[in-house]
């Protein structure tokens, strides 16, 4: 990956974190198709088990990001990736909670937080969506998958029995 790619990954990011609504998880799909789809630098499958290592291990939900770059670009795309994607959030939610603080009974706030809750909503499950695509690869992965989500929305089961689960399962299930 040249500089020049890295600069353009950087202003890609920025760009998605502006208008990212519901977090770095929701911007998974635009980021998989700019690295997977019209970049080719990983595979579906690369990015959706850089997605699984970063969310396994402690600390911030955005550290996927930081892989992605690590994966793509080494030290500079890393640092790049997870600076394109933090600054101009920041700076905008910062500038937004000032503003709200002022505002708090005022319509514009009540719409705007009633309107983001469905589209942060839809937006995190379509990265469920194109994370599971790249993960999904045989039909016992699949079974899985599905059982997972099954569990999740039908009981209060702690979700790491299933973690525990899936690792004992993915050497059996493997194709």
């Amino acid at each position: 990956m040249t500089f020049w790619d890295q600069l353009e990954m950087l202003a890609h990011f920025a760009m998605l974190s502006a208008i990212a609504v519901g977090g770095a998880v929701s911007m998974v799909p635009d980021i998989s198709r700019y690295m997977v789809d019209e970049k080719a630098l990983l595979t579906a499958a690369q990015f959706s088990e850089a997605i699984a290592v970063a969310q396994a291990v402690p600390g911030p939900n955005v550290l996927f990001v930081t892989l992605l770059g690590w994966q793509t670009a080494g030290l500079l795309g890393a640092v790049l990736a997870t600076l394109g994607l933090l600054v101009p959030s920041s700076l905008i939610t910062y500038h937004a909670n000032r503003w709200r603080s002022g505002n708090l009974d005022t319509r514009a706030v009540r719409a705007i937080r009633l309107g983001l809750s469905p589209l942060a909503v839809g937006l995190t499950l379509s990265a469920g969506w194109v994370i599971a695509e790249g993960a999904v690869t045989h039909w016992a992965l699949a079974a899985l998958c599905a059982v997972t989500v099954l569990v999740c929305l039908v009981s209060k089961l702690n979700p790491l029995w299933l973690i525990g689960l899936g690792a004992v399962l993915g050497p059996w299930v493997l194709p």
